[in-house]
């Protein structure tokens, strides 16, 4: 599986900030952009463009950092409900002071943070006082009645009008929030109606990554944030709206074609004209300029669909989605032309298991190679996989021992007798810790230690579902971990 470059970044970079300037010129005074996906830790975009950094986006702002100010969104109905992020596993208030100090850190300019459908909610208020108390401004917004349909009242003093005005003072604002559904089209159309009310000629962008509206509509990339978005129920469809004013075919996704009458209604209210013709004007989404290698990113993209696959399948299993999801990215797998025999650690893992007659795992190295690791009295299959790993990488013989059973016994001991575990054998976050206390007095340890970067963006498989520790620790290690919808006896 060598991984083949098929995007260019530094195009990208140069590329995507240049459009957005011009985006902003169009409108003259001020561009509100609302920014869909990941600002950073973009690991979907990463894996079906490779060469696209997780971070691009972040520093393809970082060049429009003297222009550009940042508003971070977030509905205060998922604060009530401690609503979690999946993939960092931390609710979206503890996300939004992260989001914060990331940017904050890195100089880009917070000005403030937007509570959407504000409605006195006690833990809303709470999370307003921490933010004061961090010197964070704090406005609300609130939910318009007849939204989105009842056009008259929403462009009225009662509807956006009875939003805070969000104060600001550069010429590009980004709209970001933690995650889907925090109201940040909302804001961006309410801030629009305020402006215009003082006479300030602001503009409306989109900036999403996927679907990439210039590829094909069953391009595998277009495929695979279709299975990324399965619990969404987005779909991706011919923009008709574009292909009417310009006989072109682009690709949007539903929601944005199913919202573009209303707002372009809306725009034509506040604005006089609308700026738009269709959804894919509003984009200014460059990534598709970028892909230098068609068959490499086409070959990442249908891995990610087989991995989503996979997902669907555990979280089912542990009872997180419906059926109905799972149908759908079996779907999306036909429509990708792939299957599971496409993912060659999965046999692996499997021929493993079966050999051994308990739990099993492989990985596939970036050039080909095919590793296992079983279960053992001291180690889970995971755990031994690393190691074996490691050793691959470091040229360490695999029968040089790299960590003393002296070890790992008092850990063992330690979680059975004194942390009232029932497994014995130490988690991956466990053999780590041990194999980094190796390495202080043991070379081939420390030489396995020196490899663990080479760990990124090896493909893993597991013959049973992982526990939440290991899965955490495989996704901080960049390894695309999937596993078999069972649990080990």
């Amino acid at each position: 599986m060598s991984v083949k470059i098929g995007f260019d970044n530094d195009k990208y970079l140069k590329m995507q900030s240049e459009h957005i300037r011009q985006r902003i010129a169009q409108f003259g005074d001020k561009l509100y952009l609302e920014f869909g996906g990941k600002l950073f830790d973009d690991y979907h975009a990463s894996r079906v463009l490779p060469g696209f950094k997780p971070d691009s986006k972040l520093q393809m702002l970082l060049q429009l950092k003297d222009e550009a100010e940042i508003v971070i969104v977030i509905n205060s109905d998922d604060i009530e409900k401690n609503k979690v992020r999946g993939d960092l596993g931390i609710t979206y208030d503890v996300d939004v002071i992260r989001l914060f100090n990331v940017f904050t850190k890195i100089g880009l300019y917070v000005s403030s943070v937007v509570l959407t459908r504000y409605d006195n909610q006690p833990t809303a208020d709470a999370f307003q006082e921490r933010l004061e108390s961090l010197g964070i401004r704090v406005y609300h917004h609130y939910s318009i009645k007849g939204y989105p349909s009842n056009l008259q009242h929403i462009i009225s003093d009662a509807g956006y009008g009875k939003n805070d005005y969000i104060k600001t003072s550069r010429r590009l604002v980004v709209i970001t929030a933690p995650g889907p559904g925090s109201g940040k089209m909302a804001t961006c159309l309410s801030q629009l109606y305020h402006e215009h009310k003082r006479g300030i000629n602001a503009g409306y962008a989109k900036f999403e990554t996927f679907p990439i509206w210039n590829l094909a509509l069953r391009h595998p990339v277009n495929i695979a944030y279709e299975a990324a978005t399965a619990d969404l129920n987005d779909v991706n469809m011919i923009d008709p709206f574009h292909l009417e004013a310009y006989g072109k075919t682009t690709v949007n996704y539903n929601r944005d074609v199913e919202i573009f009458p209303v707002l372009n209604a809306m725009f034509e209210k506040i604005l006089g004209e609308s700026p738009y013709k269709s959804p894919t004007d509003m984009g200014v989404n460059m990534a598709g300029n970028c892909i230098i290698d068609d068959e490499a990113v086409c070959e990442a993209a249908r891995a990610e669909v087989v991995r989503r696959y996979y997902t669907a399948l555990c979280d089912r299993r542990k009872g997180l989605i419906s059926e109905d999801e799972v149908l759908k990215l079996e779907l999306l797998m036909k429509q990708a032309n792939v299957t599971t025999e496409d993912r060659k650690v999965v046999a692996a893992a499997l021929k493993r298991e079966e050999e051994t007659g308990a739990p099993a795992a492989a990985m596939e190295l970036p050039d080909g190679t095919i590793l296992t690791g079983r279960t053992s009295d001291l180690l889970g299959a995971v755990s031994a996989l690393l190691l074996n790993a490691l050793k691959h990488f470091a040229g360490i013989d695999d029968k040089v021992l790299l960590m003393s059973p002296h070890v790992i016994e008092p850990i063992m001991n330690l979680k059975v007798q004194h942390l009232g575990n029932n497994n014995p054998r130490i988690h991956t976050d466990e053999t780590l810790l041990a194999l980094s206390i190796c390495a202080n007095t043991d070379e081939n340890a420390k030489k396995a230690m020196d490899q663990i970067s080479s760990l990124r963006g090896c493909e893993v498989h597991s013959t049973v579902i992982l526990s939440s520790v290991d899965e955490r620790i495989f996704k901080r290690l960049g390894i695309n971990l999937t596993c078999e919808p069972k649990y080990s006896n």
